[in-house]
């Protein structure tokens, strides 16, 4: 399916035109067709040719009074049919309708010049191809036509099925976002809302929500152009059927979105078209899709802005909407989205730099250049903003411009050092303290900077970073010293680990000791209890000579030791493998390796 909006002065024969084409009768109420003026939008549909796809219409409102309405319209639809009639040329709403389609950037369209049989069309046909050449939409294939006497209406048919195959495919893997332009009840089904859907794909059972509430809305069932449908793919007229509690009841201007896919903000910066944004007042309406939202304008640069929502919607870099003034005193103005995620302008000249960076930007989606202004971001984040991410994640789902990864590793290095030097007898980084340092708001990113090579190793035990020769406590002078005379004292005494009370008398305080232990100037065997290191092995070469299996007695007094140390020394054999328990009251040595 193609769909394309009309658009035109009031009473140009639009909706007369797309009744001509379809068949079908777009005025949907009685006061619209007494009065012979559409008041709301419209939507009718036909098959181009035998075999060819369906061509849909939406009609939109001409009258100057039901802009919004007509902006509703032709927001989320791809192309246009654009009626000017040849018995009264171009007109206001004409020039508002091309100034709407030129702001959204239209670039398809068909022109129509409608009443040919009522004046010669070919002057309007030339003025209004020239007005329109002059937008977005550029130089256009026009028809000059009659819904009376269906004059034109085959060649028109021929052009609107050349524009619909020159039409973008857009992605069936697309995200959802279903801007509503209808909501109504009906009996035995419940709530069904309508929309252009114009990418992805709707399936029935799938799970969306909506921009005002996280809450899940079942689709119960799918229409397309009256049909039951299991799946609709964009772009295409759709009617939903949805189940579920929502904030209020769905109308006009909500968005029916893929879970989990998308940013609501309420603060966006924007590119403007047209004249300088510091000619717009302070307050515009905003139109995207169907939606309809007061904005407070705050002007950047030139022609940048900053735009402050009254709602949240959900928005993308390079959407395309309409600044327009209630009462329409002045032309629509264009606005494509730079940034859904601006940064706060707290201080002094911030609002001058951020201008400059925005001038820099297209609104065409930028992976690398957002990550370079970002420096860290979640995946999920930047593909919910609509940009395709430029790299793999570093950590989890975090991805990382590169120069600043290398600045994080070289400040992870120089923090590593200094709390070594600070903090001799624990060296050791705490990785929670390194993420606070850095400023990180994940500690696996601590963890894959540790990982990335450079010019300092970094070493990771134990929840803390080692840099080189420090994984190891460096003992101060006065410890040395101490630790120096417990050696002295256990080298005449391997197994007489000295007592608590000598071992405050030397300034070893528990602190201490555990340095000495991490520094490998001690062994510890058990709480307060300390040998040389190599101790333990040298015990295993003693209690090997004895008959086997022995006690804790005969162990103590081979050892020439203490219960107090033989107990948790045995203990730390046992652990190690090198003895095991025969029953309450006996050990023996396990064989070693290779014997």
């Amino acid at each position: 399916m193609r769909v394309l909006a009309t658009a035109g002065h009031v009473d140009h024969g639009k909706s007369a035109l797309v009744r001509a084409l379809t068949g079908m009768e777009p005025d949907r109420f009685e006061e619209e067709r007494r009065r012979g003026l559409t008041l709301d939008l419209g939507f009718v549909w036909t098959r181009l040719g035998a075999d060819g796809e369906h061509l849909a219409f939406v009609d939109v409102p001409g009258h100057e009074r039901f802009v919004a309405t007509m902006l509703a319209g032709v927001g989320p639809v791809p192309a246009v049919l654009f009626v000017v009639a040849a018995d009264q040329g171009w007109q206001p709403q004409s020039e508002e309708h091309l100034a709407i389609l030129d702001a959204l950037g239209v670039r398809h369209a068909v022109l129509a010049v409608t009443r040919s049989d009522l004046a010669d069309p070919e002057p309007v046909r030339a003025d209004a191809v020239k007005r329109l050449a002059a937008t977005s939409l550029g130089t256009v294939p026009s028809v000059a036509v009659s819904a009376v006497t269906g004059a034109g209406l085959d060649e028109l048919r021929a052009e609107l099925a050349r524009l619909a195959r020159s039409l973008p495919v857009p992605p069936a893997d697309a995200d959802v976002r279903l801007w509503l332009d209808r909501a109504f009840t009906v009996r035995g089904h419940g709530t069904v809302v309508t929309g252009t859907l114009g990418a992805g794909t709707l399936r029935a059972g799938d799970r969306l929500v909506t921009g005002d509430s996280p809450a899940p809305l079942k689709v119960r069932g799918l229409q397309c152009l009256h049909e039951e449908r299991s799946a609709v793919g964009g772009v295409a007229r759709v009617a939903v059927n949805v189940h579920g509690s929502v904030d209020g009841a769905l109308r006009r201007g909500q968005v029916l979105l893929t879970p989990d896919r998308w940013l609501l903000t309420d603060l966006i910066d924007v590119r403007v078209t047209g004249e300088p944004v510091a000619d717009l007042p302070r307050t515009v309406t905003l139109h995207i899709g169907t939606a309809a939202v007061p904005v407070t304008v705050r002007p950047l640069g030139e022609d940048t802005a900053r735009l402050t929502l009254i709602r949240a919607l959900p928005l993308r870099v390079g959407d395309r909407a309409v600044l327009r003034e209630p009462g329409g005193q002045r032309v629509p103005r264009g606005v494509t989205v730079l940034d859904v995620r601006p940064p706060r302008l707290a201080r002094r000249g911030a609002g001058r730099s951020r201008a400059a960076e925005l001038a820099a930007m297209t609104g065409r989606p930028d992976g690398a250049g957002e990550l370079r202004r970002r420096r860290l971001v979640r995946r999920s984040e930047l593909l919910a903003m609509g940009v395709p991410p430029p790299t793999a994640p570093v950590a989890g789902e975090w991805l990382v411009d590169e120069t600043h990864w290398a600045a994080l590793r070289e400040r992870l290095a120089a923090e590593v050092k200094r709390h070594a030097e600070q903090h001799p007898l624990e060296p050791g980084l705490p990785t929670e303290a390194a993420r606070r340092l850095l400023g990180l708001p994940d500690r696996t990113l601590v963890d894959a900077l540790a990982e990335t090579p450079g010019r300092a190793r970094l070493l990771r035990r134990q929840g803390r970073l080692y840099g080189p020769g420090s994984l190891r406590p460096t003992l101060p002078p006065p410890l040395r010293a101490a630790v120096d005379a417990v050696r002295r004292e256990l080298t005449q005494a391997p197994f007489r680990a000295p007592e608590a009370d000598r071992l405050r008398e030397l300034g070893l305080t528990r602190k201490a000791v555990a340095a000495a232990v991490s520094a490998g100037a001690l062994l510890a065997v058990g709480d307060g209890i300390v040998l040389l290191p190599g101790a333990d092995a040298r015990a295993a070469d003693v209690l090997r000579r004895l008959p086997q299996p022995f006690t804790l007695s005969e162990a103590r007094r081979a050892l020439d030791t203490t219960r107090r140390v033989a107990v948790p020394l045995l203990e730390l054999l046992d652990a190690q493998g090198r003895t095991e328990r025969v029953d309450d009251q006996h050990r023996r040595c396990r064989p070693e390796p290779g014997s």
